[in-house]
């Protein structure tokens, strides 16, 4: 047997039915279903724009708020942002499409420390979250240490974020993830990471168990939409396709190249990810090296260093030195004189800038 066709509709109240009919058919462009009793209408159905209201007269609910979406809101209801219906419906137009709105940062010098028991909070597909910069410097980035503690397959779906930047670094353990053109499952292994341009769809698959990654999210609020039509995978694609002018990275810790870093002291590999975004972000690893480091400034709008292993001793002007440990992290902000001291010999960092093209001045 067929299914039964079932809808929902949202009840609405008013005084006077005839004078919401013009406004719910001619002013918001949606249809009329049913109006009874034929001699003095009070109940009438309408559908539109993905959503059924029913308004009765008399009905005991609050008059409602209601939200149509569109990307052309000059084109909608004469160009008006807000309406109110005769009967008090509240109706707000605005974007179908999710837009980046990247706030202004808020600079500031800040250490978490894994010790200090920061709570783990449970997210999306049952991961766990801790947030490594608490005030997210106004909202302009969250940085977020996850885990899966049981691993295996993870319960997600398709889905992109509408965002300025996003940073995938496995920390711990693998993790199997799908994307949009880049082929089949891409396992990433303890020191991978790849880039999750803006709208790229993709899904996690599976995890080791006790995962951990570092999560980047520029700017700290964004918008994921799940998409139910999209399939993954869906074939090889175009490697050098751009999202929002950024392409997909995937940086492999094995085999990949140490050089110099900014300051002396240390070596680095770079994952590639400057050059991927054009600039937007620079995502290095950091190993303690022969030579002495040296105090340094930066002019970067964000920089963000998560210790991964060993141990140092983090001096910045006008601070009490912090000792850091593997699971601490700290954002540093422009023009603040810091030094990396007392380094152990198996130190590695996790540096995120950006801009990754980015000054050092060393002092």
């Amino acid at each position: 047997m067929p299914t039964p066709e079932i809808l929902a509709e949202v009840l609405l109240p008013t005084q006077e039915l005839r004078d919401d009919l013009p406004f719910f058919t001619k002013t918001l462009g949606m249809r009329l279903e049913n109006i009874f009793p034929a001699d003095d209408p009070s109940v009438a159905s309408f559908s539109g724009h993905g959503l059924r209201v029913r308004i009765e007269k008399g009905a005991d609910v609050p008059p409602g708020r209601l939200r149509i979406l569109t990307d052309t809101p000059e084109d909608f209801a004469g160009g008006q942002r807000r309406l109110t219906a005769p009967n008090g419906t509240v109706i707000d137009i605005v974007p179908l499409s999710p837009a980046v709105d990247q706030p202004v940062t808020q600079h500031e010098f800040d250490v978490r420390r894994l010790r200090d028991e920061a709570p783990w909070v449970i997210g999306r597909a049952g991961m766990h979250h801790r947030d490594l910069i608490p005030t997210r410097l106004g909202g302009s980035i969250i940085a977020s240490h996850i885990r899966i503690p049981d691993g295996g397959p993870v319960p997600d779906m398709v889905h992109y974020h509408t965002v300025g930047f996003q940073l995938i670094f496995c920390y711990k353990g693998w993790v199997d993830v799908l994307y949009e053109d880049q082929g089949d499952v891409i396992r990433l292994h303890a020191g991978d990471c790849v880039t999750q341009p803006p709208g790229i769809r993709h899904r996690v698959m599976h995890a080791s168990a006790e995962i951990e990654v570092i999560e980047i999210g520029v700017p700290a609020e964004h918008v994921t939409t799940i998409d139910h039509d999209f399939t993954l995978p869906n074939g090889k694609g175009d490697p050098a396709r751009e999202w929002d002018g950024q392409r997909f990275v995937h940086h492999v810790k094995e085999g990949a190249v140490w050089r110099p870093f900014r300051m002396p002291g240390f070596t680095a590999r770079d994952t590639g990810i400057t050059a991927g975004t054009k600039g937007v972000a620079g995502i290095q690893v950091v190993r303690a090296d022969e030579g002495t480091p040296v105090p340094a400034t930066h002019d970067a709008d964000i920089h963000f260093t998560f210790v991964m292993e060993g141990t140092m001793t983090l001096s910045a002007e006008g601070q009490e030195d912090r000792d850091l440990q593997p699971g601490d992290a700290f954002v540093v902000p422009p023009g603040m004189v810091t030094k990396y001291r007392d380094c152990s010999d198996d130190l590695e960092l996790l540096e995120v800038a950006l801009r990754g093209d980015f000054n050092t001045t060393l002092v």
